[in-house]
């Protein structure tokens, strides 16, 4: 919401070739209770005066000499480039007003002057232009928010990883399918290019021989959606070496509860086993 002192505060500037005109305008404003309050009877300036100034309502006068109104808001659109002309246009021409607003102007005012029309329409004109700025800085202040989340998350999510290379030899990440999504480090030299994760068979590709008992009680558990921590199951090679490794993992669930695949780390613990 927009206070009544945000709007008494908001700042206006009058573009007008008639002086009479300026000082009325000046003192509707001033008996209404706005502050700030500026004005050039020279249209050639008023397009650098917003520029500097970035005023939230300008009252600007349709027929000038040398550089009409509507030439004043083509100048302002160069500044304006969201395409909102914070614009109320003063004219005693009725066939203006379509062309005025066609050309951006957010609203007019007609000559003579009706004291309550001209105060209502600037009120609610300001109203509305602080809304949109205060929309626009929160889109802003939202973006940048977003923007710095991201970055936490890829921070995060880098050092995660790098934690995982340094303690295990392997990260991996499952569907509900148990297809492989996520892969770090070499879990199909370890495990062959398996569909589950789990060796589906006896005799792999290298010619060892998998603990059948151990391969058979990790599907168990990953079919139950169990965690598991520090799970050992071996495989024999063909000249009776042993390799034996290591894994624990967990399932994961989205926000309702569904499952949604598994996460986890492996390592070769043949060294440790020996001993």
């Amino acid at each position: 919401m927009i206070s009544q002192q945000e709007i008494l505060d908001a700042h206006i500037l009058i573009v007008d070739d008639q002086q009479s005109n300026v000082l009325l305008l000046e003192e509707i404003l001033r008996d209404a209770g706005y502050a700030s309050i500026a004005s050039t009877v020279d249209p050639y300036a008023a397009c650098e005066l917003h520029r500097q100034n970035r005023y939230d309502l300008i009252l600007l006068d349709l027929q000038m000499p040398g550089m009409d109104g509507f030439q004043v808001m083509e100048g302002l659109k160069e500044i304006e480039t969201d395409g909102y002309l914070p614009v109320l246009v003063i004219t005693a021409q009725p066939n203006h007003k379509l062309r005025a607003l066609a050309a951006g102007a957010r609203d007019f005012v007609s000559k003579p002057f009706d004291l309550v029309e001209v105060q209502t329409r600037i009120h609610n004109m300001l109203e509305v232009r602080l809304l949109y700025k205060k929309l626009e800085s929160y889109n802003q202040v939202l973006e940048q928010t977003v923007q710095e989340r991201t970055a936490e998350l890829s921070a995060s999510e880098a050092r995660f990883r790098r934690l995982t290379e340094l303690s295990s030899d392997w990260y991996w990440e499952q569907d509900e399918n148990g297809k492989f999504t996520k892969i770090f480090g070499p879990v199909f030299e370890m495990l062959g290019p398996q569909a589950d994760g789990v060796p589906s068979k006896i005799k792999d590709d290298q010619g060892a021989r998998w603990d059948e008992a151990a391969r058979d009680a990790l599907k168990e558990n990953l079919a139950a959606r169990r965690p598991f921590l520090d799970f050992v199951f071996s495989r024999t090679f063909p000249d009776g070496s042993q390799q034996y490794l290591m894994v624990s993992g967990e399932p994961m669930f989205d926000a309702s509860g569904r499952f949604t695949g598994y996460r986890g780390v492996g390592r070769d613990v043949t060294e440790p086993m020996r001993r």
